[in-house]
């Protein structure tokens, strides 16, 4: 099923959504990745419908990847630079088999499909329904992960913008740390290190899901990148600005040693 591939095979932002497309811009590139499978919008919506064929397709490619698992929506005009729909389209994370995964993307659908989703999306100037994409990706076991502007959010400075904590990003994301903080230049002087107070990390689960792991008190205030990490992720952004363009947030996390990009997407402007 030619709606269900490999995420360097999404080329089509009508059918996989912008994330999955998005994503496959960065395989294509050679930028590290962990690996994943798109599925279109049709795809998705057949298998929260339950049809056999397309919870078979889906499967077969997602079964390679072994588990956990992240699921997240690819709806075709979420994350653009006027909106971002973070927050009112599910992810899914340490999702505990290829098996589960029918379930994980029932729950995306419905999610893009909610009332709260369904009333942004209008508030937003958007009145067509969704077509929802999903992205299932290998789940890291991430040591520390973030987000990172390759441009000052604030105030546009030529600066990389980076925030920080132990374990997967969702800490950060979810605002549930105050993270370490620091900006860095393009030439890849660091300009400031902020420790932040992390006194949880989210870890996955080997048999599927996360946990809240408590950082030892001497932990939670500490740097939690040095500044050879920060020279990576300095060059992953100005790679990512090769692939995508200027002002870009993107979401990270190094495991095992190896930085990898999560996810890239235009920096929403204020007011979106």
């Amino acid at each position: 099923m030619s709606e269900v591939v490999p995420l360097e095979e999404a080329h089509d932002v009508g059918l996989f959504g912008s994330k999955a497309v998005g994503l496959g811009e960065a395989a294509r590139a050679g930028l590290p990745l962990p690996p994943g499978v798109a599925l279109s919008g049709a795809v998705v919506e057949a298998v929260a419908g339950g049809e056999e064929h397309a919870i078979e397709a889906v499967g077969k490619l997602v079964r390679p990847l072994g588990a956990p698992l992240a699921v997240r929506s690819s709806a075709v005009d979420e994350d653009g630079a006027e909106a971002s729909f973070a927050g009112q389209h599910l992810t899914l994370l340490g999702v505990p088999s290829s098996d589960a995964v029918t379930d994980a993307v029932r729950e995306v659908w419905w999610s893009a499909n909610s009332d709260s989703a369904i009333t942004y999306r209008q508030r937003v100037g958007q009145f067509t329904r969704p077509s929802v994409g999903v992205v299932v990706q290998a789940l890291l076991d991430s040591d520390t992960a973030g987000v990172m502007f390759t441009q000052n959010p604030i105030d546009g400075a030529d600066e990389r913008v980076i925030e920080a904590s132990w374990g997967l990003g969702e800490a950060v994301v979810a605002g549930l740390v105050i993270p370490d903080h620091f900006r860095v230049a393009r030439s890849g002087e660091v300009l400031e290190r902020v420790p932040g107070l992390k006194k949880i990390a989210i870890r996955r689960k080997p048999e599927g899901g996360t946990f809240e792991e408590e950082i030892a008190a001497d932990r939670a205030e500490q740097l939690c990148v040095d500044d050879e990490q920060l020279e990576e992720l300095n060059k992953l952004a100005t790679l990512c600005e090769e692939v995508y363009g200027p002002a870009r947030d993107i979401e990270w996390a190094i495991a095992g040693g190896q930085l990898y990009l999560l996810q890239c997407r235009a920096i929403t402007r204020a007011g979106g």
